[in-house]
């Protein structure tokens, strides 16, 4: 497909778009077990997207996961009084990791009405997922008949 189809918005990329490939983006275990996404640019993407908004997006969701994962005085003291409460602290009060994944929420949504839509891609959160890969949809619209298969194809290593 040489042209990329342009859509207004997320409703608008649902009710008149057909879904024609999906990529993944694979976790990056270069660097141990904390969550990190690779920031290899997949070819699928090439006619639809600049590297460098992929790029950017990957790389914020990166810093993103990186703050929720640090360690420090908030981390402790929400383990400790967890602990002196038997857990049920947590019926009431939203740990700084759940605050961390709602921002994470909101810039993917964001980032899906401003950049990704309107080139007839949708990024689903990788929560959602089971923070294994950020998987990007890529859609045509209905009107067009394109021979693009139905496949999934995934970026980045598959090692497990």
């Amino acid at each position: 497909m040489d042209v990329c189809p342009q859509f207004h918005n997320l409703q608008e990329l649902r009710h008149s778009a057909s879904l024609a490939n999906k990529v993944f983006i694979q976790r990056d275990y270069s660097e141990g077990t904390t969550c990190k996404f690779q920031t290899k640019f997949p070819s699928e993407l090439e006619s639809r997207i600049e590297r460098t908004l992929f790029e950017d997006t990957v790389k914020t969701l990166n810093n993103y996961y990186a703050e929720a994962e640090k360690i420090g005085g908030q981390s402790y003291f929400e383990g400790c009084l967890a602990c002196t409460t038997a857990y049920l602290i947590f019926l009431c009060m939203e740990t700084r990791y759940e605050k961390v994944l709602k921002k994470i929420a909101k810039y993917i949504q964001e980032q899906n009405e401003k950049i990704y839509a309107p080139r007839g891609l949708l990024i689903t959160d990788p929560i959602e997922r089971g923070m294994r890969v950020i998987e990007i949809s890529i859609y045509e619209d209905r009107g067009s008949s394109g021979s693009s298969s139905g496949s999934s194809s995934v970026s980045g290593s598959t090692a497990r």
